[in-house]
């Protein structure tokens, strides 16, 4: 029964929210607001659960009225701000209101470094946010948050210059160290993070964490025998993302029973989720019928044409192209000649992102439908709901002369995409989608199983456990929106 007080609603709300039933409860939230009329937190409510489904336009006129009668409600003038950066509006006030109202919250200060690169202030947002890790040295989300500034306003050589000033004053803290080094690997600077390791160690002595990061350092810079003896040492370690860097040593290296056997453990196993792509490449190489059964129904994949769905493809060139900020590559993005969009994409209220929104939607369902019978065991194939589609992200990608995505996989996601916006002009199979071939480093030798030719207005939906990339162009603009569909809870 729906509580008919605002403590009872409000409770009713939060339980909605966790359970992904908001679709449901933002009309009764909303309702509620009001008739309440004058009760902030029931409008934070419905701003809160719309902003979950990406109705920004509902969740901002919600939060906007719940900061009327709230000012100096700090929970409040935060939502309010991070829903009006998600919008598109600019968000930089709004941002500064809730720091006044909570200087320390981390949270708002990135936010207002992420709000200020939205409005084309990103060399300000790197200054900003520098002189705040400045006076607060031990802040590493910060520094986590610079370093990808750094790089997406051009200046990737600084990445880390934050925490290197910072681990001068501090030498022992680990949690400094730990950030640095995690940023180095994220960013694949194999070079980088092995001297980081290095004077890690010099400082803090060994630890469980230096030795674990250093095999995953020695195994991609080909240092087999020095990885194998890492690896070995750090053998108990419970850690999904470190199975996933064994297996991937062992592939790399022609171990395919070893990195079969580990793989098989691992589906078993709290990462399996992480694990799916690895099992695809080793049944591959393996002549394993599994494959077939993970990867090889074509109903796993659908190519729409969405061209007539959706607003004129020029004046949604325009839009996007305006999003486009930033100048350089994301840390631990497969973007290579580009420049890829922040935030998600769909919460922006701009009409033609809307629409394109709704047309994905209804895309989303009609692949939902065609897909294989239900198996519990299999990835992408488990159990459906009959919830609206979600989203776990949404962004778009603009790449340039010889750009390309290099392969890679999502693990947020359930289904994964690419909708054609604006392309260079065709020549052979320059800029063509690839499904199935794994990342160059992994030396396996393994062919695309399926090529797909890009069209304007053309969308593309696989499994996001499926390795994808593409295939370079020589010149032009390539311009796309991508997502990935958020698995079914």
């Amino acid at each position: 029964m729906i509580p008919s007080d605002s403590v009872g609603l409000q409770r009713w709300a939060l339980a909605a929210q966790q359970q992904g039933d908001e679709a449901e409860a933002a009309p009764v939230l909303a309702a509620a607001a009001a008739r309440f009329r004058t009760d902030p937190l029931l409008w934070q409510w419905s701003a809160l659960l719309h902003r979950a489904l990406d109705r920004n336009a509902e969740a901002l006129a919600a939060a906007e009225t719940a900061a009327r009668l709230a000012p100096g409600h700090p929970r409040i003038a935060q939502g309010l701000a991070h829903i009006r950066l998600e919008a598109g509006k600019d968000a930089v006030s709004a941002f500064e209101a809730a720091a006044r109202l909570e200087p320390a919250n981390g949270e708002i200060l990135l936010g207002l470094a992420a709000a200020r690169l939205a409005v084309g202030e990103g060399a300000r947002a790197v200054a900003d946010l520098d002189a705040l890790l400045a006076a607060n040295p031990l802040w590493v989300d910060g520094h986590s948050r610079l370093a990808q500034l750094r790089c997406v306003t051009g200046n990737a050589g600084a990445a880390t210059a934050s925490f290197e000033r910072a681990l001068a004053a501090f030498p022992r803290d680990f949690s400094l160290w730990q950030g640095l080094i995690a940023t180095l690997v994220q960013g694949e600077r194999w070079e980088d993070a092995g001297d980081a390791i290095a004077r890690a160690r010099k400082a803090m002595g060994d630890g469980l964490y230096f030795d674990a990061n250093e095999a995953v350092v020695r195994s991609e810079r080909g240092e087999v025998a020095a990885a194998d003896a890492l690896f070995a040492k750090v053998a108990q370690a419970q850690d999904p993302t470190l199975e996933v860097r064994r297996v991937r040593h062992l592939l790399r290296n022609g171990r395919i029973e070893a990195a079969l056997e580990r793989i098989e453990r691992a589906l078993q196993g709290e990462s399996a989720g992480l694990i799916w792509p690895y099992a695809a490449l080793g049944w591959r190489i393996a002549g394993d019928p599994r494959w077939q059964w993970l990867e090889g129904d074509e109903r796993l994949v659908s190519v729409i044409d969405l061209a007539d769905k959706l607003p004129p493809l020029n004046r949604l060139a325009e839009v996007l192209r305006g999003l486009h900020h930033a100048q350089g590559e994301y840390l631990d993005q497969s973007v290579r000649g580009g420049t890829q969009t922040d935030g998600p994409l769909f919460a922006r209220i701009e009409p033609e992102i809307a629409a394109v929104r709704a047309a994905i939607v209804a895309a989303v369902e009609g692949h939902i439908t065609r897909l294989p019978p239900p198996d519990p065991r299999h990835p992408t194939l488990g159990p459906r709901h009959d919830r609206p589609v979600r989203f776990s992200g949404s962004w778009s990608v603009r790449l340039a002369d010889a750009g390309h995505h290099s392969n890679h996989i999502h693990p947020l996601g359930w289904f994964s995409s690419a909708l054609y916006v604006s392309l260079p002009e065709p020549e052979g199979q320059q800029g063509w989608l690839k499904l199935g071939e794994p990342r160059e480093d992994l030396g396996l030798g393994l062919e695309p199983f399926r090529t797909i030719e890009p069209k304007a207005g053309r969308l593309v939906l696989f499994p996001s456990t499926m390795w994808h990339g593409t295939i370079p162009f020589a010149a032009g603009e390539r311009l796309t929106i991508a997502f990935d569909v958020a698995p079914p809870r």
